[in-house]
């Protein structure tokens, strides 16, 4: 399941980051008027049809098995984005899987005399008719999510990210999406190794480390801004003929942006060899796992690699 929900004002340039969102990700993109063909298709009467296009309350009605359409078209929407990705523009989507991982929910906003200008040179109005399409079309989409959620659209508790295309263009906006959710599929990976396999999550948000070298490995991660996790997993490696778990490796750091663990270590070549072999278990039973043993000398050396590497 993947969502993006994209609320905006009229003007906003909304509509346009919606569709550079779409062509950048692969992701279907669906707006209100093609809600009812998508989701519904032939399930409909013609009148069922028509009341769904014109009108929001119709929505809270309940069909023939006792089910409202909003609810259905809720249902719908998440069945449907356990195959497709979707981009859900406008119609009150923000509200539709507030306490899902999988969906983050985008406002778009911009002044009212920059919207005002767009809407002049996009429909060649004056001022005063450009006003009045603002008035009107912020007006409508307010009452239809409140009349569908009975909640106010601008509530920015309603989002994880509010942009204003006053100071910030159309491709920074996308891109400031695309890193977020970039963010965000990183901490669903973790999550799902949690819950799905064997792999023990440990995050906390102070963490307390096990020798002055991990200590002062973070804070030269820190100096570098670059963010990590400390001892995020456990990865089991070995087990006995009873599947009890009989040997396993916790890397000290994982750098999120690099999706990389780092495990440090000494000199001491009795410590280097278990390490190694455990290291070796975790990406035959890990495919994918990107891991690596760091010795205390070439902290620095390290660390400018991945600094130069998060700057291009």
């Amino acid at each position: 399941m993947a969502i993006l929900t994209i609320s905006r004002q009229t003007g906003s340039l909304g509509d346009e980051i919606a569709a550079a969102l779409s062509r950048r990700l692969g992701w279907e993109l669906v707006t209100r008027p093609q809600l009812v063909d998508r989701f519904f298709g032939d399930d409909l009467a013609p009148h069922e049809r028509r009341l769904l296009s014109e009108s929001a309350k119709f929505y809270l009605e309940r069909n023939a098995e006792g089910v409202t359409y909003l609810e259905l078209l809720r249902r719908r929407i998440l069945s449907a984005s356990e195959e497709t990705p979707f981009i859900l523009l406008g119609f009150g989507s923000q509200m539709m899987f507030r306490d899902s991982l999988h969906v983050i929910n985008i406002r778009i906003t911009a002044s009212t005399a920059l919207r005002s200008a767009r809407v002049r040179r996009q429909y060649r109005v004056t001022e005063q008719e450009a006003l009045r399409i603002l008035e009107l079309g912020d007006r409508k989409r307010k009452r239809f999510v409140s009349t569908l959620w009975g909640i106010d659209s601008g509530d920015s508790s309603l989002y994880d990210l509010s942009l204003s295309t006053e100071t910030l263009s159309e491709e920074e906006c996308v891109g400031a999406i695309l890193a977020l959710w970039e963010e965000r599929a990183i901490r669903i990976r973790l999550s799902e190794e949690t819950e799905n396999t064997d792999i023990v999550d440990h995050q906390t948000e102070h963490p307390v480390f096990k020798n002055a070298s991990e200590e002062e490995f973070s804070r030269i991660l820190d100096m570098y801004q670059i963010d990590w996790v400390y001892e995020p997993k456990t990865f089991p490696v070995e087990w006995d003929a009873e599947g009890n778990i009989t040997l396993a490796f916790s890397p000290d750091f994982y750098l999120t942006k690099f999706d990389t663990y780092l495990e440090l270590t000494t000199m001491n070549q009795k410590y280097v060899t278990e390490k190694n072999r455990k290291l070796r278990k975790v990406r035959e039973l890990y495919p994918g796992t990107n891991i690596r043993i760091v010795y205390k000398k070439d902290f620095l050396s390290l660390i400018e690699r991945f600094y130069a590497n998060g700057q291009t």
